[in-house]
């Protein structure tokens, strides 16, 4: 461990530290040999600020810290979605010649409330590396950037690894962008905040280089335990033994009364409220300005529940897989299907051709199961993986394999219907009012809450490129077999729901690219792009040169309106290169995206009401990192709800002020809080600084989107954590859940939704006098 030392005094020594390249500094050993060089950039210990610090939204000053002159930043909430304080080095800062080497910054937190900082590394080619912490409030800590080293050359197919540093600080989480940078020419550090609730403090010092600190090499080997949890890391929730577990079990099955909350109806509106029409089905309506949805019996109904309660996206790859021959023997004769994620069962006979795909993943596990064995069918499958370094390969899912231990298995994988039954006993004890999106169809038959349906479109269709495709690209649904294939996804799903009353609505896709709006070229890069195609075969483009021939008559109309000198319509249907984004372009732009759009929700509006007319239209799901208004605006016409996807600390009512010209009902289809405490190594995409911190935080969200006339209704994603290693398809290993690994339920997370949800449809409303007009 490295021993903290008096920077302040060490500062003395050498005149002029406050800027970059000015001193290189010793971090020591316990045993006295130096083992960490550090050079500091930024310490504050001048009179005045320095020029090359700055900061949007953010109010500077210089303080006295914990060791000597610091800098106190106020980063302001109103009407602001986004701070910095950015550190620009006199000079770029060569990195590159360490075999490790990153950032260090001391951040103390004097408020009471925790912040989420993002950090941005920038280098000259003008790439960025995107990293994101939670301060603690009254915390005083380093907090480090790791750069250079072998570490961030590999890709283990987790999100983010634990840290091969040996050195004293926090890691700064990774989340996007680049992560091997050019490391010679590091030009900017900027610590960012976004969409906060209250204005935070936060004391900045020794902004400082790290380099060739001590590593542990094997900080990736023996990290997972036998109820897939992780060695070494203690917690409330931990599980040591199968008999703990079962005991565990039985104590919460004693804890349930399988009782409603007494104002709820059978459906989980709000009985003690206003009483509409009731048509037998979901639906929605605006009451004294607010909008609601409203439950089959006419009660008022707003939706608080959890997503993606079902088996998919519990596995993570073991590192292993079986040779080609092996594999394709068993294309035609799985016993097990395969689930929407793609994940299916290895049969015992195909053991013999198991082959080690990844050391680096195999040797991450303690224990793994006997295929032969008892817990043997927890084993899986999967042909394709979009993130990771294993393209397919073996699977494992600890938490099915620990509900088997948990319940037993009596036959017909008992231990699933027992997890069925808990669960549903877990929303009514909890309070929620409904499932969220992705819930297993196996729920769908014996509800005890309302739930959501959904699916996917998918097929042979032609697509197009937003040219930011984070997913896959959009499909293109001008194409015929678009409309065939919307038709067929939507016919399955409802065969599943089977006209129950009790599924509110449906939705179809999940966060399609659709243009991010920050700029011309990305807000319509679905327009530049497919007007760079032939019109011949892309159904799109010639939809949309009929629509620009219409308006313009003749190419010389519209190369006047674009300022272009197209010779002919045949030149510009063949495909053009489109630049210069002049205000007639523009306007075109707008209305040939929202012309995309709308033949896209047309269609699969058209498909629900001939299939599920009972049933509303719950949208896309829209990620507000891959929307825009022309895309809004076109759903706005075809779906009963609007529905997004919004991470962030809360949804700011700055970012959503537009939902009162939208005037349509709105819901959150997605949104989480992690604990940076938490027993995985990613917290997810908003941070807490603890369990306690993640339940506060929860409430506050809540509080947020229950003021909001326009929504009705956030849905927590996701029921499970994600494996410790990774899901499978993509490496996701964040704290997310409800509920852990091996099914055990986050205390205070529950706490915090119960005590929120006994009162969530008066503090909706308003008070039940006012509810009853008295």
């Amino acid at each position: 461990m490295i021993r903290n030392f008096d920077r302040r005094a060490l500062a003395g020594v050498v005149s002029g530290i406050a800027l970059a390249g000015a001193l290189t500094t010793v971090a020591w050993a316990d045993d006295g040999e130096a083992t960490a060089s550090e050079e500091v950039l930024f310490d504050f210990e001048g009179e005045a600020i320095p020029s090359n610090v700055s900061g949007g939204n953010a109010a500077f000053s210089l303080v006295e810290g914990s060791n000597g002159g610091a800098l106190r930043a106020i980063l302001a909430s109103e009407d602001n979605l986004y701070t910095d304080v950015t550190f620009i080095p006199d000079s770029s800062l060569d990195l590159s010649k360490h075999e490790a080497a990153g950032v260090a910054i001391d951040i103390a937190n004097p408020g009471t409330e925790s912040i989420q900082l993002n950090i941005n590394v920038k280098d000259a080619r003008g790439q960025t590396h995107t990293r994101s912490t939670n301060i603690p409030a009254g915390s005083n800590d380093t907090y480090y950037v790791p750069l250079v080293g072998s570490a961030l050359e590999t890709d283990s197919g987790l999100r983010d690894d634990p840290s091969d540093w040996l050195y004293e600080g926090k890691k700064f989480i990774w989340m996007w962008g680049t992560k091997q940078l050019d490391t010679s020419a590091i030009t900017e550090v900027s610590l960012i905040s976004m969409s906060l609730a209250s204005d935070r403090e936060i004391i900045i010092d020794n902004v400082r280089v790290v380099a060739n600190p001590p590593r542990n090499p094997n900080y990736l080997t023996g990290i997972v335990d036998a109820f897939g949890q992780q060695v070494g890391a203690e917690f409330p929730e931990k599980i040591t033994s199968t008999g703990q577990l079962q005991m565990k079990a039985v104590e919460e099955l004693d804890s349930f009364t399988g009782k409603l909350y007494p104002d709820r109806s059978k459906w989980q509106g709000w009985k003690d409220g206003p009483k509409l029409e009731g048509t037998g089905y979901f639906r929605t309506a605006k009451v004294d300005g607010k909008w609601w949805m409203v439950d089959p019996d006419g009660y008022l109904f707003f939706s608080n529940g959890i997503a993606n309660v079902r088996m998919s996206n519990t596995s993570t790859m073991t590192g292993f897989d079986f040779r080609a021959d092996y594999v394709d023997k068993r294309k035609d004769d799985d016993t097990t299907p395969e689930d929407s994620e793609g994940m299916n069962r290895v049969s015992n006979a195909a053991l013999p051709g198991r082959i080690v795909a990844s050391e680096l993943r195999a040797k991450m596990f303690t224990w793994l199961p006997d295929y032969e064995g008892d817990l043997g069918d927890h084993y899986g499958y999967r042909r394709s993986a979009w993130a990771g370094p294993l393209k397919q390969g073996e699977t494992i899912s600890w938490y099915r394999l620990n509900l088997e231990r948990k319940y037993g298995d009596r036959g017909d994988q008992s231990y699933m219907d027992d997890w069925r039954q808990v669960t549903k006993a877990r929303m009514v004890d909890w309070g929620f009012t409904s499932f969220g999106n992705w819930l297993d169809p196996s729920f769908y038959a014996d509800p005890v809450v309302p739930f959501f349906a959904n699916g996917w479109i998918i097929g042979d269709f032609k697509t197009v490129s937003s040219g930011d495709d984070l997913w896959a690209p959009l499909p293109d649904p001008f194409d015929p077999v678009f409309a065939e294939r919307a038709e067929a996804t939507v016919r399955q799903v409802a065969a599943e729901v089977n006209g129950s009353p009790w599924c509110v609505g449906v939705f179809i896709d999940n966060e399609k690219s659709w243009g991010r709006p920050e700029r011309i070229e990305t807000r319509y890069g679905i327009v530049i792009d497919t007007m760079g195609r032939d019109a011949a075969n892309t159904p799109a483009k010639a939809h949309w040169m009929g629509m620009l021939k219409d308006k313009y008559g003749s190419i010389g109309a519209l190369n006047a309106a674009w300022d272009t000198d197209f010779r002919s319509w045949e030149v510009l249907a063949k495909g053009v290169i489109l630049t210069d984004h002049g205000e007639g372009k523009i306007a075109d732009y707008s209305i040939l995206l929202e012309a995309f759009a709308s033949e896209y929700f047309r269609i699969v509006d058209e498909k629900l009401e001939k299939h599920m007319p009972n049933h509303m239209y719950m949208g896309v799901r829209f990620a507000t990192w891959g929307m825009n208004p022309e895309v809004v605006a076109a759903a706005q016409k075809y779906v009963d709800v609007v529905s997004y996807n919004e991470y962030k600390e809360v949804p700011h009512d700055t970012a959503w002020a537009f939902l009162d010209e939208v005037d349509m009902p709105s819901i959150i289809g997605e949104f989480h809080i992690g604990a940076a405490d938490s027993p995985l190594y990613h917290p997810g995409l908003v941070h807490a600084s603890d369990q306690q911190d993640r339940a506060r935080m929860y409430t506050q969200y809540m509080d947020t989107v229950i003021a909001n006339h326009n929504f009705v209704g956030a849905h927590w994603f996701q029921y499970i954590d994600s494996p410790l290693t990774g899901r499978a398809y993509d490496g996701e290993n964040y704290n997310v859940g409800f509920v852990t690994v091996a099914d055990i339920p986050y205390k205070p997370l529950v706490d915090a939704a119960k005590e929120l949800n006994r009162t969530l449809y008066t503090d909706r409303f308003g008070s039940l006098e006012q509810a009853m007009g008295e």
